[in-house]
């Protein structure tokens, strides 16, 4: 799947998919919200509705050629994580996008709910809220309570409060360490 996509699924976290977009927006990748229903309007966990870019149908996904510049980010949220990882097409788009070198980024529940659908995790390093290791471990994953953790194309964050520093994450994978500093130094961290 080529580009920036984050995937939004009725009961998403707010800060989670929010805060990561802006940050990325902030260090000039252009970021395109997918609604995983074929609504625009998707409700957060906390009952906001945001308009996404483009809805399930609209979304362009044979464009051949993903790379590690292209990524697919999936905030947690409950039970926006559920919804995204009971998505089926979403899921086979996902194991598609990793098997061809793509980027994968996911915080909070979804490391669990979702990155856990992928195979080839084995040795793997990830972080996700407490409680929802358990299926990247059985995996073969390895745990660490680490706020973020990047290990090759594969981005994980613990939670809300950590949205921001996993968008900063992500900006370094596509953008480099300066302009992940100088997002940084903007937003006053």
């Amino acid at each position: 799947m080529k580009g920036v996509h984050l995937f939004l699924a009725q009961g998403f976290e707010d800060m989670e998919a929010l805060g990561t977009r802006d940050v990325l927006l902030r260090g000039g990748v252009p970021v395109v919200t997918v609604s995983i229903t074929d609504d625009y309007t998707v409700e957060s966990s906390h009952g906001l509705q945001v308009l996404a870019d483009v809805n399930w149908r609209d979304l362009e996904v044979m464009i051949p050629g993903t790379d590690a510049s292209d990524v697919m980010i999936f905030p947690g949220g409950m039970p926006g994580s559920r919804n995204l990882a009971g998505h089926e097409e979403l899921m086979d788009i996902l194991r598609e996008h990793w098997a061809d070198g793509g980027l994968v980024a996911a915080i909070c529940a979804a490391p669990g709910l979702v990155v856990s659908q992928l195979d080839g995790l084995q040795g793997r390093r990830f972080t996700c809220f407490e409680g929802f290791q358990e299926p990247l471990i059985g995996k073969g994953a390895v745990y660490t309570p680490d706020p973020v953790v990047r290990d090759g194309n594969l981005i994980t964050g613990r939670g809300a409060g950590l949205a921001v520093p996993f968008g900063l994450a992500i900006l370094e994978a596509l953008k480099g360490p300066e302009e992940a500093a100088r997002v940084r130094s903007g937003l006053m961290l």
